[in-house]
């Protein structure tokens, strides 16, 4: 037997390329009944035809090795054309080599549904809590044949897979948009802070976004300056793994996200997600001092300069663990305050780096440079004067272009009294933003001066509005 890694719903990819797929190549993959079995060997097509077995179909295959059933999966783009692959039902994929003894049996047809439909009845006692749809990971399925994630079209092929989720809270559900959060703007920011709002206002105890997870510490950040008169928790939630995947972090912090917008006491937007790699616990973390600081590992997404708000268990123990703003009451109305300036940039100092860059941003118009410094908020200044940002940056701040300097480091605050370079930089404009982080200024940046307009936005920059700034960095750090 030989593992292969690859992980899909194929009913759902097929669904998907049937769709979408307009190539040759797509479209002979898809032909008719074949479904793919010209991507096994010409004797395994052959055993399969014999037997009534198409892609998507339950079969058991019995071996030396064992018996396995599971659902019938194309063999990947590359390999062994003679590898039987199959998912398992608790979710991981196997691979068996069809060799001499090998029999293959169809157990069950595969599903005709075009999706999933949730059978899920809510209980109108429980507390109320809107769940928005945006896309991401967390709604999302492999597809087998490109080993790409694609997004699905209806939340309730999520929702199917949760029943939990009955027992815990009256989930209504608002399929929002379905979106990779690397395309999300600040136009689907401010839809996203509007519909918050009303279903805050039309009784729901709590918010629970679906988000992907690559900017989802962006989207936090805008939340959390857009909605004002906050009375509950607002809850942006994802996955690093998709739901089809045995080890999907999908499902717990799903739950652990209803369960805190159904039960929190915070009236705080933040983000619920793994606080570890296991599945002990999630995290809440407020949404201006979250960052996903891993690539794939399921507690991607840890709190900067901050302790995580609360710890939420699986089985519903909360236990508050930061400061954080108390939901005191319901009488007041949410309202979302979504202006928004795009023309904010954020660039990175780094050596040999070409301080001409904030010249073209002055020349695009854009009213707003946040500069990821280095160590204590850094750029070249006194050094070769071709490398100095010195100038560029006061040509910025004479522009009436507001300059905000924060650090790559992350963790610490920036600080412009220590050396003389960092005196000269803000001597030139340049704005210090304390220990808030680059993504976080950069978003509040551009809400600043939407709402608000450049001279304003200048003096508010750098203090603190919905914990984005705190008054004395933690010592200690979570990674």
């Amino acid at each position: 037997m030989k593992l292969i890694n690859t992980f899909a719903d194929f009913g759902f990819a097929l669904k998907f390329l049937l769709q979408k797929s307009t190539t040759s190549k797509a479209k002979r993959i898809l032909n008719a009944n074949v479904l793919m079995l010209s991507m096994y060997s010409q004797s395994l097509e052959a055993e399969f035809k014999k037997r009534g077995i198409v892609i998507g179909d339950t079969i058991k295959v019995s071996s030396k090795k064992g018996e396995f059933r599971g659902m019938l999966l194309p063999r990947a783009d590359i390999g062994d054309s003679n590898i039987i692959v199959i998912k398992l039902e608790n979710g991981y994929n196997i691979g068996i080599r069809f060799d001499e003894g090998v029999i293959i049996e169809k157990i069950e047809g595969r599903s005709q549904k075009d999706h999933i439909e949730s059978d899920l009845k809510f209980d109108n006692s429980l507390p109320k809590v809107a769940m928005l749809y945006t896309g991401g990971t967390i709604g999302s399925k492999l597809d087998y044949v490109t080993g790409g994630v694609y997004m699905l079209t209806k939340p309730e092929e999520l929702l199917h897979e949760v029943p939990e989720l009955k027992e815990i809270a009256n989930v209504e559900v608002n399929n929002l948009m379905s979106i990779a959060s690397e395309d999300m703007t600040y136009k689907e920011w401010q839809k996203i802070a509007e519909e918050t709002a009303a279903a805050l206002n039309k009784g729901a105890h709590g918010v629970v976004i679906t988000h992907g997870t690559d900017t989802l510490h962006f989207t936090s950040a805008a939340l959390s300056f857009m909605l004002k008169g906050l009375n509950a928790p607002v809850v942006l939630t994802g996955a690093q793994r998709s739901s089809d995947r045995g080890s999907s972090d999908a499902f717990m912090n799903l739950i652990c996200s209803t369960r805190f917008a159904a039960y929190g006491n915070a009236a705080e937007v933040g983000v619920c997600m793994h606080g570890s790699s296991s599945d002990s616990y999630c995290d809440f973390i407020r949404g201006t001092k979250v960052r996903k600081m891993h690539t794939s590992r399921r507690d991607a997404f840890k709190p900067i300069n901050s302790d995580p708000v609360a710890r939420i268990s699986y089985e519903g123990n909360i236990e508050y663990i930061g400061d954080y703003n108390v939901a005191a009451g319901r009488s007041n109305k949410v309202t979302a305050l979504t202006k928004y300036e795009p023309k904010v940039a954020l660039i990175k100092a780094y050596p040999n780096s070409d301080p001409e860059i904030i010249d073209f941003y002055i020349g695009k118009g854009y009213k707003g440079i946040i500069i990821e410094g280095t160590g204590l908020g850094h750029t070249p200044v006194s050094g070769r004067a071709e490398y100095s940002w010195l100038p560029h940056v006061k040509r910025a701040t004479d522009a009436g272009v507001i300059v905000g300097m924060t650090s790559q480091c992350l963790y610490g605050r920036v600080n412009s009294r220590v050396y003389r370079n960092l005196r000269l930089l803000s001597s030139a404009g340049a704005i210090y933003c304390e220990d808030m982080l680059p993504e976080v200024a950069y978003v509040k940046l551009g809400f600043l001066i939407g709402n608000y307009g450049i001279e304003k936005a200048k003096e508010m920059l750098n203090k603190n509005m919905v914990g984005e700034i705190t008054p004395r960095t933690k010592f200690e750090w979570y990674m």
